[in-house]
């Protein structure tokens, strides 16, 4: 199992509109086949940094996620969204592995 990390350099003024799209993958995230963990905004001390994150079985699950995701009308809609409104200044993915189990398990 692979979580994938994706940092986001938002606009500070248009955090709302971040917001808005994080909500909007709720739904479209979990219906093309990955486990969303969340998204989340700046709340205290950077601005512009914001994260989601979701689990998915492999690197190959993730290709086939993605194709999914892009022919979801609300994942197409939401990328749209994104590339119009202009809140997202950078977007990096990292996907990492769990090497140790949580504490006390």
């Amino acid at each position: 199992m692979l979580t994938c990390i994706i940092r986001y350099q938002i606009d500070p003024t248009r955090k709302a509109a971040f917001e808005e799209y994080a909500r909007n993958w709720n739904a479209a995230i979990p219906r093309a086949g990955a486990d969303l963990i969340g998204y989340f905004a700046p709340h205290e001390g950077s601005a512009t940094l914001a994260y989601g994150l979701y689990t998915i079985e492999s690197l190959a699950a993730y290709e086939a996620y993605r194709a999914r995701l892009s022919e979801d009308p609300l994942g197409r809609e939401n990328y749209l969204f994104a590339q119009r409104e202009r809140f997202i200044l950078r977007e990096d993915r990292t996907f990492l592995k769990r090497v140790t189990g949580l504490p006390g398990a």
